[in-house]
Protein backbone atom coordinates (compact mmCIF):
# COMPACT_ATOMS: atom_id res chain seq x y z
CA UNK A 1 0.00 0.00 0.00
CA UNK A 2 1.19 3.31 -0.98
CA UNK A 3 0.70 6.03 1.42
CA UNK A 4 0.96 10.25 0.62
CA UNK A 5 0.62 13.18 2.61
CA UNK A 6 -0.76 15.87 0.55
CA UNK A 7 -2.60 19.55 0.68
CA UNK A 8 -5.69 20.50 -1.59
CA UNK A 9 -5.11 23.96 -0.60
CA UNK A 10 -5.51 23.34 3.44
CA UNK A 11 -3.99 21.41 6.00
CA UNK A 12 -1.67 18.53 5.26
CA UNK A 13 -3.86 15.43 5.08
CA UNK A 14 -2.94 11.64 4.16
CA UNK A 15 -4.55 9.23 1.50
CA UNK A 16 -3.74 6.36 0.15
CA UNK A 17 -3.18 5.92 -3.84
CA UNK A 18 -5.41 4.20 -6.13
CA UNK A 19 -4.68 4.25 -8.89
CA UNK A 20 -5.39 7.86 -10.43
CA UNK A 21 -6.81 8.74 -7.08
CA UNK A 22 -5.86 9.21 -3.60
CA UNK A 23 -8.75 7.33 -0.68
CA UNK A 24 -8.72 10.15 2.04
CA UNK A 25 -7.32 9.29 5.53
CA UNK A 26 -9.09 10.43 8.91
CA UNK A 27 -5.68 11.23 10.08
CA UNK A 28 -2.11 10.19 10.07
CA UNK A 29 -1.97 6.45 9.97
CA UNK A 30 1.23 6.29 11.91
CA UNK A 31 -0.60 7.02 14.86
CA UNK A 32 -4.40 6.89 14.04
CA UNK A 33 -4.49 3.89 11.85
CA UNK A 34 -5.97 3.62 7.87
CA UNK A 35 -9.38 4.64 8.49
CA UNK A 36 -10.86 6.86 5.84
CA UNK A 37 -13.28 9.06 5.54
CA UNK A 38 -15.14 8.03 2.18
CA UNK A 39 -13.45 11.44 0.32
CA UNK A 40 -12.01 10.17 -2.96
CA UNK A 41 -9.11 13.08 -4.51
CA UNK A 42 -7.63 12.92 -7.80
CA UNK A 43 -3.33 13.01 -7.76
CA UNK A 44 -3.69 15.91 -10.40
CA UNK A 45 -5.40 17.83 -8.19
CA UNK A 46 -3.15 18.12 -5.02
CA UNK A 47 0.19 18.77 -4.29
CA UNK A 48 1.94 15.97 -2.49
CA UNK A 49 4.27 16.88 0.35
CA UNK A 50 7.30 14.98 2.11
CA UNK A 51 5.18 12.02 3.65
CA UNK A 52 6.66 12.15 6.93
CA UNK A 53 8.21 14.88 9.41
CA UNK A 54 10.32 13.18 11.99
CA UNK A 55 9.65 14.48 15.01
CA UNK A 56 12.80 13.47 16.53
CA UNK A 57 15.81 12.51 13.72
CA UNK A 58 16.47 11.37 10.96
CA UNK A 59 19.40 8.75 10.96
CA UNK A 60 21.82 8.41 8.17
CA UNK A 61 24.09 5.27 7.31
CA UNK A 62 27.19 6.11 5.07
CA UNK A 63 29.92 4.16 2.92
CA UNK A 64 27.05 1.20 3.24
CA UNK A 65 27.80 0.17 -0.51
CA UNK A 66 31.33 -1.52 -1.20
CA UNK A 67 31.85 0.35 -4.60
CA UNK A 68 31.01 3.92 -2.90
CA UNK A 69 32.84 3.01 -0.03
CA UNK A 70 36.05 2.42 -2.36
CA UNK A 71 35.51 5.43 -4.68
CA UNK A 72 35.78 7.32 -1.51
CA UNK A 73 38.70 5.51 -0.20
CA UNK A 74 36.80 5.06 3.25
CA UNK A 75 38.94 3.13 5.48
CA UNK A 76 36.77 3.04 8.82
CA UNK A 77 34.82 0.33 11.93
CA UNK A 78 33.31 -2.94 10.49
CA UNK A 79 30.40 -1.46 11.96
CA UNK A 80 27.91 0.81 10.57
CA UNK A 81 28.66 4.50 10.09
CA UNK A 82 26.00 6.48 11.35
CA UNK A 83 25.51 10.19 11.81
CA UNK A 84 22.09 12.54 12.22
CA UNK A 85 20.54 15.32 9.80
CA UNK A 86 18.35 17.78 11.60
CA UNK A 87 14.24 17.21 10.10
CA UNK A 88 14.32 20.81 9.25
CA UNK A 89 16.77 19.60 6.42
CA UNK A 90 13.52 17.64 5.30
CA UNK A 91 11.48 18.88 1.85
CA UNK A 92 9.03 16.49 -0.23
CA UNK A 93 8.44 16.02 -3.89
CA UNK A 94 8.56 19.15 -6.38
CA UNK A 95 10.33 21.16 -3.45
CA UNK A 96 13.27 23.08 -4.52
CA UNK A 97 16.99 21.86 -2.89
CA UNK A 98 18.58 25.41 -1.71
CA UNK A 99 22.07 25.23 -2.98
CA UNK A 100 24.08 27.11 -0.06
CA UNK A 101 27.21 29.06 -1.28
CA UNK A 102 29.90 27.31 -0.05
CA UNK A 103 33.05 26.02 -2.05
CA UNK A 104 33.22 22.89 -3.91
CA UNK A 105 30.70 20.15 -4.89
CA UNK A 106 27.04 19.65 -3.81
CA UNK A 107 26.04 16.13 -4.38
CA UNK A 108 23.19 13.78 -4.49
CA UNK A 109 22.92 10.52 -2.55
CA UNK A 110 19.75 8.26 -3.57
CA UNK A 111 18.59 6.04 -0.77
CA UNK A 112 16.36 3.77 0.30
CA UNK A 113 14.48 5.37 3.80
CA UNK A 114 12.90 3.68 6.49
CA UNK A 115 9.92 4.85 8.35
CA UNK A 116 10.13 3.84 12.16
CA UNK A 117 6.40 2.75 12.82
CA UNK A 118 6.43 2.65 16.57
CA UNK A 119 9.10 3.44 19.47
CA UNK A 120 12.24 1.29 18.58
CA UNK A 121 15.08 0.32 21.81
CA UNK A 122 17.35 -2.56 21.46
CA UNK A 123 15.70 -4.29 18.92
CA UNK A 124 17.13 -7.58 17.78
CA UNK A 125 17.63 -7.65 14.20
CA UNK A 126 15.27 -10.49 13.82
CA UNK A 127 12.59 -8.97 15.11
CA UNK A 128 13.29 -5.41 12.85
CA UNK A 129 9.90 -5.75 11.01
CA UNK A 130 8.01 -4.88 13.77
CA UNK A 131 9.23 -1.57 14.39
CA UNK A 132 8.81 -1.00 10.47
CA UNK A 133 6.12 1.61 9.01
CA UNK A 134 7.41 1.78 5.68
CA UNK A 135 9.83 2.82 3.38
CA UNK A 136 10.72 6.10 1.04
CA UNK A 137 13.10 7.52 -1.11
CA UNK A 138 15.54 10.11 0.19
CA UNK A 139 18.14 12.42 -1.12
CA UNK A 140 21.36 12.79 1.20
CA UNK A 141 22.56 15.99 -0.20
CA UNK A 142 25.80 16.59 1.04
CA UNK A 143 28.27 19.34 0.47
CA UNK A 144 31.36 16.82 -0.15
CA UNK A 145 33.68 18.91 -0.19
CA UNK A 146 32.73 20.76 3.15
CA UNK A 147 32.73 17.00 4.37
CA UNK A 148 36.65 16.68 4.14
CA UNK A 149 37.13 20.34 4.99
CA UNK A 150 35.34 20.21 8.44
CA UNK A 151 36.71 16.46 9.14
CA UNK A 152 32.78 15.86 10.44
CA UNK A 153 29.88 15.77 8.41
CA UNK A 154 26.94 17.90 10.20
CA UNK A 155 27.26 20.80 8.42
CA UNK A 156 27.93 19.46 5.38
CA UNK A 157 24.63 17.41 5.45
CA UNK A 158 22.59 19.03 7.79
CA UNK A 159 21.34 22.46 5.71
CA UNK A 160 18.12 22.98 4.79
CA UNK A 161 16.47 21.00 2.10
CA UNK A 162 19.26 18.44 2.08
CA UNK A 163 16.52 15.91 2.87
CA UNK A 164 13.94 15.67 0.38
CA UNK A 165 12.12 12.45 0.48
CA UNK A 166 8.98 11.04 -0.95
CA UNK A 167 7.29 10.82 -3.08
CA UNK A 168 4.93 8.05 -0.92
CA UNK A 169 5.48 5.63 1.69
CA UNK A 170 5.00 2.11 0.31
CA UNK A 171 3.94 -0.26 3.66
CA UNK A 172 4.76 -3.55 1.69
CA UNK A 173 8.01 -4.12 0.17
CA UNK A 174 11.01 -5.90 -0.01
CA UNK A 175 13.66 -3.91 1.14
CA UNK A 176 16.54 -6.56 0.10
CA UNK A 177 16.02 -6.55 -3.34
CA UNK A 178 15.17 -2.97 -4.67
CA UNK A 179 17.10 -1.36 -7.63
CA UNK A 180 18.34 2.45 -7.19
CA UNK A 181 18.86 4.48 -9.47
CA UNK A 182 19.95 8.71 -10.09
CA UNK A 183 19.36 10.78 -12.72
CA UNK A 184 20.72 14.25 -13.12
CA UNK A 185 18.28 16.49 -16.29
CA UNK A 186 17.95 12.79 -17.45
CA UNK A 187 20.99 11.66 -17.15
CA UNK A 188 22.09 8.17 -15.14
CA UNK A 189 24.31 9.05 -12.71
CA UNK A 190 23.98 6.33 -9.65
CA UNK A 191 22.74 3.44 -9.88
CA UNK A 192 22.65 0.12 -7.69
CA UNK A 193 20.77 -2.48 -5.66
CA UNK A 194 20.10 -2.86 -2.08
CA UNK A 195 21.00 -6.83 -1.68
CA UNK A 196 24.53 -5.04 -2.46
CA UNK A 197 24.35 -3.03 0.79
CA UNK A 198 27.18 -4.16 3.38
CA UNK A 199 24.53 -3.79 6.21
CA UNK A 200 21.02 -4.78 6.03
CA UNK A 201 18.21 -3.19 7.69
CA UNK A 202 17.68 -5.98 9.91
CA UNK A 203 21.64 -5.27 11.22
CA UNK A 204 21.28 -1.38 10.71
CA UNK A 205 17.51 -0.84 12.91
CA UNK A 206 19.23 -3.08 16.00
CA UNK A 207 22.45 -1.06 15.79
CA UNK A 208 21.05 2.18 15.45
CA UNK A 209 18.27 1.27 18.04
CA UNK A 210 21.26 -0.12 20.46
CA UNK A 211 22.69 3.74 20.67
CA UNK A 212 19.30 5.90 20.11
CA UNK A 213 15.62 5.04 20.76
CA UNK A 214 13.78 5.43 17.56
CA UNK A 215 10.19 6.85 17.61
CA UNK A 216 7.30 6.67 15.34
CA UNK A 217 8.37 8.80 11.85
CA UNK A 218 11.89 8.87 12.21
CA UNK A 219 13.84 8.07 9.36
CA UNK A 220 16.89 5.66 8.38
CA UNK A 221 18.42 6.35 5.02
CA UNK A 222 20.13 3.37 4.41
CA UNK A 223 23.14 4.44 2.06
CA UNK A 224 23.36 5.20 -1.60
CA UNK A 225 25.38 3.08 -4.52
CA UNK A 226 28.15 4.86 -6.16
CA UNK A 227 28.43 7.14 -9.13
CA UNK A 228 28.61 10.60 -10.18
CA UNK A 229 27.68 12.60 -7.67
CA UNK A 230 27.25 16.72 -8.40
CA UNK A 231 24.77 18.85 -9.76
CA UNK A 232 24.28 22.95 -9.79
CA UNK A 233 21.79 25.37 -9.98
CA UNK A 234 18.92 24.85 -12.58
CA UNK A 235 19.20 20.82 -12.70
CA UNK A 236 16.76 18.48 -11.37
CA UNK A 237 17.65 15.40 -9.24
CA UNK A 238 15.14 12.19 -10.02
CA UNK A 239 15.76 9.02 -8.21
CA UNK A 240 13.76 6.00 -8.18
CA UNK A 241 13.30 2.79 -6.51
CA UNK A 242 12.10 -0.03 -8.68
CA UNK A 243 9.24 -0.73 -5.36
CA UNK A 244 8.18 2.96 -4.79
CA UNK A 245 8.41 5.24 -7.58
CA UNK A 246 10.29 8.37 -8.33
CA UNK A 247 11.56 11.15 -5.79
CA UNK A 248 11.94 14.41 -7.92
CA UNK A 249 13.48 17.91 -6.35
CA UNK A 250 14.81 20.98 -8.65
CA UNK A 251 17.83 22.61 -7.38
CA UNK A 252 18.27 26.37 -7.05
CA UNK A 253 21.40 28.36 -6.02
CA UNK A 254 20.24 29.89 -2.03
CA UNK A 255 19.31 33.72 -2.89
Amino acid sequence: MKVARFSSGGDPRYGIVDGDDLVVLAGDPLFGGFDTTGERVRLDDVKLLAPVIPRSKVVCVGMNYPEHKAELAYEGPSTPLIFLKPNTAIIGPGDTIQIPPVEGRVVHEGELAVVIGKVAKSVKAEDYADYVFGYTIANDVSARDQMFADGQWARAKGYDTFCPIGPVIETELDPGDQHIETFVDGEPRRKGDTKDMLHGIPEIIEFVSDVWTLLPGDLILTGTPAGLGGFVDGQTVDITISGIGTLSNPARNRP
